[in-house]
This record gives structure tokens, C-alpha cells and sequence, in this order.
């Protein structure tokens, strides 16, 4: 099936996203706020999966802690993977929980050799336990960090040679990254692995009030600017159609409004050549 866009699935939509015809479209929905033994959330999800495909993405398993994952939470994760069937499960590349305490944002880490291995051997443990492969998501960086003893796009590259793992590339996350530390989004779109992606998101930023355009908060409270469609159109035409995400999760519009960035998203996807006749024009 030729790769199309999706919407993040919030509750306020749900007449809305159910009954919307539009081809090729899935939701993506964040695992955690299903980890729940029934009621009307569960009620509510086999009413979207009953309509259209659905991803999951999960923001809790912590992979670049430097301990093992939580293998209740994994099991949770399992239970909705076994239900609803989705397409895609994917996670983060940060920390979030550490020695029973667990704090709201993505937490970065130096890229070093030992956590290389210590990620690869979390991302390996979740996908036996899920019994198949994840997608790993790039992280929205802030400030410099020390020690670092692989640049990002090599970190992933070898964390999808090790582990087995696919990549879910924002390119949001991308250009809020180099715009605050300074390197460029192209270069880094274009160093990443194309085989491996099998998902990008596409999401709005804001300025930080305090230091202005030099630091940009990975907010996505906002509709995708113009610079991220730029790079986003750009790496399609490298890698070729991939299934492609808008999330919304603050400021949330009326489902129309989401509805015409996800189209944008479509038509780069539906006007894109497939891989395989960019690489038969080439043979």
C-alpha cells in the first residue's frame, strides 16, 4: 500500500476523525493514555480502529535510561499492540524515568559508545517482548550537551544496524535542533539512512519567550511552518513516499483546520515517485 499522511488522534475529534472519508488517512495515538483496563478511552479506540488505521506512539519506555526498561509498562504496551493492530509502534530517543521517579519531558543524554550499546540493548528487549520491530523517534535538542562521542544521524544509524529498529524522523524536532545548537537541517536529513525511516512527523514550534528565534521550543501548538514543509518536501523527494504524521497537541483546531495540513502532507506523498521507480529510472 503506497505510504500516506495521518492526523494525531485527540478525543475532541472523534465524530469527526471517524467519520472522515479521506483516503489513505490514520491516526496516531499516544500509547500511555491507553494503558487503561476498559471504560470509555478503550471504547473509544476500537471506534477509530473500527475506521481507519492506527499507529501508536509510545512516550514512557525511557530506552536511554541507563537501566532496563520497565517490563510492566512494556506488557501494558503489548496488551494494546495485540489489540488494536497497528501499523507502527514507536518510541523516543531520551530518558523520562530513572530509580522510580519519572519527570514530563525527553531528557537527553551524551552520545556515547556505552549508551549506544545500553539503548540498543533497551530497544532490542522491547521488540522481543512486542515480537516486532519499533520505530525510534529523533529528540527536539535545546542546548549543547558534553560528551558526545557520535554525532546523532551516526548515533541512529548504528542503533538501526544493531538493534533491528526503524527510524520515525521529525523533521520539526529537526529544525528546532539545529537552529538552537547550531548545525544545519539539510545536511542532517540528508545523512540519515532513507531505508530506515519508516515514519515523519510534521509538527509547529514557538519562540521562546525569553530568548526569542535563537531558541525554539518544540511546542506543537502551532501549524507547520513553511522552513519544516521546505525540508519535509526534500527529504520525500530523496527517500521517497514514507507514512507521514501532523500532530497537534496544545492550541488544538478544529479538525478541518488539521485536516488541511494533513492533505499538504498527502499530496506531496501521492505526487512523490515511489522508491522502486526511482531506482528502475536509474538502472
Amino acid at each position: 500500500m503506497r505510504p500516506s499522511a495521518g492526523i494525531g488522534f485527540k478525543a475532541e475529534h472523534c465524530s469527526d476523525a471517524v467519520e472522515c472519508i479521506a483516503s489513505g488517512l490514520w491516526f496516531e495515538v499516544h500509547a500511555e493514555n491507553y494503558m487503561v483496563e476498559g471504560g470509555p478511552r478503550l471504547a473509544m479506540l476500537e471506534t477509530l480502529r473500527s475506521a481507519h488505521p492506527v499507529s501508536l506512539h509510545g512516550v514512557g519506555l525511557s530506552l536511554a535510561a541507563d537501566a532496563d526498561p520497565d517490563m510492566r509498562h512494556v506488557a501494558r504496551l503489548k496488551m494494546l499492540v495485540d489489540r488494536f493492530e497497528p501499523f507502527v509502534v514507536s518510541e523516543h530517543l531520551a530518558w523520562s524515568a530513572w530509580r522510580g521517579v519519572y519527570n514530563p519531558g525527553l531528557l537527553p543524554f551524551p552520545r556515547t559508545r556505552s549508551a549506544l550499546d545500553r539503548v540498543v540493548a533497551n530497544v532490542m528487549r522491547v521488540q522481543e517482548a512486542l515480537g516486532r520491530a519499533i520505530l525510534i523517534e529523533n529528540p527536539a535538542l535545546y542546548m549543547p550537551l558534553d560528551g558526545h562521542q557520535l554525532a546523532e544521524t551516526e548515533f541512529l544509524d548504528e542503533l538501526v544496524r544493531q538493534s533491528g529498529c526503524g527510524l520515525l524522523i521529525d523533521v520539526n524536532n529537526v529544525y528546532v535542533s539545529a537552529n538552537n545548537l547550531g548545525f544545519s537541517a539539510q545536511a542532517y536529513l540528508e545523512s540519515i539512512p532513507g531505508a530506515a525511516i519508516g515514519e515523519i512527523h510534521l509538527a509547529g514550534h514557538a519562540a521562546d519567550m525569553r530568548y526569542g528565534e535563537s531558541l525554539l521550543i518544540d511546542t506543537h501548538d502551532a501549524p507547520v511552518c513553511e522552513a519544516v514543509w521546505g525540508l519535509y518536501e526534500g527529504l520525500i523527494d530523496r527517500v521517497g513516499p514514507r507514512p507521514t504524521l501532523i500532530e497537534r497537541d496544545d492550541n488544538i483546531p478544529l479538525f478541518a483546520e488539521l485536516r488541511r495540513e494533513r492533505d499538504r502532507a498527502h499530496a506531496v506523498l501521492t505526487s512523490a515517485p515511489s522508491l522502486e521507480c526511482r531506482e528502475a529510472a536509474h538502472v
